[in-house]
């Protein structure tokens, strides 16, 4: 029940976030995104207050992408090297499929929401594999053990939301991928042993 009740959320949210890059948040409707996950205005309104209630869904997308990529991890990749890897995977998803738009607006009503803070849930899949990541990194040599994992983790995901919001200021003049390849290996080259 409980596995087929995520299926229904996550095509609900993946069809929304699809339309929502094609067509434009303001010209994308609430029966768009249902016919396109192939779900009921039950199911909808079952999960989603509205369409607005979907732009803090993205980091459902997110870990989705997390989920994917953990199965490329293999158990002796250097663990800076798949930290600098996540980050561009994750940029180059946001780059090729996520609206500057829509970007600003998630991290917008991150900022002003009085409830939940989808970005900041250290029960998603992006902080429970990002911990296991540097803590392998510091049980192989390969991480610093000067700084807690839960620390390390808390600044990578800062760097990360830092250069997503100066890309969206900057209305996506230069590649977030490209930058953070430059960027992010400097900035954590602190925790790299």
């Amino acid at each position: 029940m409980k596995k087929t009740s995520k299926n229904t959320k996550g095509k609900i949210i993946n069809a929304a976030w699809k339309l929502f890059y094609e067509q434009g948040y303001d010209d994308t409707t609430v029966e768009e995104i249902i016919y396109e996950s192939k779900t009921s205005k039950g199911s909808f309104y079952h999960y989603f207050e509205g369409k607005d209630a979907l732009l803090g869904s993205l980091s459902y997308l997110f870990d989705e992408k997390y989920e994917e990529l953990k199965e490329t991890i293999g158990d002796d990749d250097n663990s800076f090297d798949v930290l600098i890897k996540l980050n561009q995977e994750l940029f180059a998803m946001i780059e090729d499929s996520i609206s500057i738009s829509l970007l600003s607006r998630l991290l917008s009503t991150q900022l002003v929401t009085k409830g939940e803070k989808h970005l900041l849930d250290r029960n998603r899949v992006y902080y429970k594999l990002l911990k296991q990541i540097v803590s392998n990194g510091q049980a192989k040599g390969e991480i610093t053990k000067d700084m807690a994992a839960n620390e390390i983790v808390k600044m990578y995901a800062l760097l990360e939301r830092s250069m997503m919001y100066d890309w969206c200021l900057c209305n996506g003049e230069y590649s977030l991928t490209n930058y953070a390849m430059r960027l992010m290996p400097m900035f954590l080259a602190k925790i790299r042993l």
